[in-house]
């Protein structure tokens, strides 16, 4: 065919040609040498090189040929992994969407072969661009291709190998994070997993509150025992002391059987209550007791239930203003915080920002029929400018989006539909400097979890500025919370010994 790869004059001659650094006695490790072992190749074109596919198979390679996209899509399904040549001279323009569908197919290393003529059409540019490992124009040595769908072969399999982990690790609970505060968190976790006390978990929503409470689960003496989450704000106030403790059989209309409650399903392990700032008061007092007794006793019953359980709580409600007007109890709050656990931000973490990115990328792209690589420089920019407020649960949700609305293999800013963050917003010096002085604050409290006075040293300040510092940035004040100073509340016990 006309411009199609021109085959070595002799064989000798061929085994010995390549790029630099082709080692044609290369072996495998049994001693094998690298041409005796079969490879799968997909080569598609309008007319095939009868020539070309000769050679292929004299280097190792498997050639399966197609001469449409229907027939390449067959071949290319039956097998796991493999390269493939697409020979887009050969083709018209109406047969580019077909051409296409072949192309998104992600076992597959496409290397294109094209012409200086065709490199002018945008959509072949655009095929190229966004499903190829690489191109060559026509004509070219077939060493030169060889080695190139080599290296399209080798990378498309170690996708493979890498996917298959990732896909089944999608529903395991991983916490993500190297900025100085989630290392914090980190060693937090650590210490309060060994210990019984019940612990208070704040931050806004998004943070991932929950994921904290299951990692102390995991690290604790209970870890082989349920872990059992309820969230106390998604039930209905009429429901929740049945949902919490359980009912006996005609205890209320409907109540056909008996039912265990959430407290006695999680007996020797861990009871996780979300949202317990939207808990009714009657729970609360239902709550206080057993925290204080041990025991439950189910609605419509007489029996006291002795269940063994560690509480851990968490919320997003500014439990202060709670208890101010009389909506939390504050001898609940003490018995539910006795070591306290602060989830930063996602605007506070810096670096994170991105490395979480790239972590939800791996863990979701297999929802893109597209192999997407990453994301572009205007994309990452974007996410540092965005101030997060549905913090990593919202991050979650535009990488996932974005993951299967993107039209190429990097993700763009538009992508996330943060555009409009690409670049800095204008602010005066005065905003700029408010904001920094903001983020410093919130970062020395989470370093020193709500210590004031050691907060206050660590930014040179007094603690009466920063008291005040507080109150200008709308901070919340732990004093009121703890009914005393946060540095007089109890330690976290030591870290074991490794």
């Amino acid at each position: 065919m006309a411009g199609a790869p021109q085959p070595a004059a002799a064989a000798d001659d061929t085994a010995s040609s390549g790029p630099p650094g082709y080692d044609a006695a290369a072996r495998e490790p049994d001693g094998r040498p690298i041409a005796d072992i079969d490879r799968m190749l997909l080569y598609v074109a309008r007319v095939p090189d009868t020539q070309l596919g000769a050679y292929l198979r004299s280097r190792g390679w498997e050639v399966a040929t197609a001469k449409s996209p229907h027939e390449a899509t067959r071949l290319a399904k039956a097998e796991p992994t493999c390269a493939g040549i697409v020979d887009l001279t050969g083709f018209a323009a109406r047969d580019l969407a077909g051409l296409e569908a072949v192309l998104r197919l992600q076992q597959v290393g496409w290397i294109a072969l094209t012409d200086a003529k065709r490199l002018t059409d945008p959509e072949v540019r655009r095929l190229i661009r966004q499903y190829c490992f690489d191109y060559v124009h026509l004509p070219v040595a077939p060493a030169t291709l060889d080695y190139l769908v080599g290296h399209a072969f080798g990378m498309v399999t170690l996708c493979d190998l890498d996917e298959a982990p990732a896909a089944a690790s999608q529903d395991e609970d991983e916490m993500v994070g190297t900025c100085e505060a989630m290392q914090q968190l980190f060693r937090t976790i650590r210490k309060v997993a060994n210990t019984d006390a019940t612990v208070f978990i704040s931050g806004e929503s998004g943070t991932g509150k929950e994921l904290t409470a299951l990692a102390i689960h995991e690290r604790s003496p209970r870890r082989k025992a349920p872990f059992v989450p309820i969230n106390c704000g998604a039930i209905p106030h009429h429901l929740l002391q049945s949902e919490l403790f359980g009912y006996e059989r005609g205890a209320f209309t409907g109540a056909n059987q008996r039912k265990i409650g959430r407290v006695e399903a999680a007996n020797g392990g861990t009871l996780f209550l979300d949202e317990i700032g939207d808990l009714p008061m009657e729970s609360q007092a239902s709550l206080l007791r057993f925290l204080q007794e041990g025991k439950i006793e189910r609605l419509g019953g007489h029996e006291q239930i002795p269940v063994d359980v560690r509480i851990i709580s968490a919320t997003h409600v500014d439990l202060e203003a709670a208890m101010r007007d009389g909506r939390f109890r504050a001898d609940l709050f003490h018995r539910l915080c006795v070591l306290r656990v602060d989830e930063p931000p996602l605007r506070a973490r810096g670096k994170d920002i991105e490395i979480l990115a790239h972590h939800v990328l791996h863990k979701f792209k297999q929802d893109s029929a597209r192999r997407i690589r990453g994301f572009t420089p205007d994309a990452i920019e974007a996410m540092y400018n965005y101030n997060w407020p549905g913090n990593v649960r919202e991050l979650i949700n535009r990488v996932r989006r974005a993951i299967v609305m993107a039209e190429s293999k990097l993700i763009s800013a538009e992508d996330l539909d943060l555009d409009q963050f690409t670049e800095q917003q204008t602010v005066t010096l005065a905003q700029a400097r408010e904001a920094a002085e903001k983020r410093a604050i919130e970062a020395a409290l989470l370093r020193h979890r709500h210590r004031l006075t050691e907060a206050a040293t660590d930014l040179g300040i007094s603690r009466v500025t920063l008291y005040r510092l507080m109150g200008t940035h709308g901070l919340r004040d732990e004093k009121t919370i703890f009914g005393g100073e946060a540095e007089n509340q109890p330690d976290l016990p030591p870290e074991p010994e490794a």
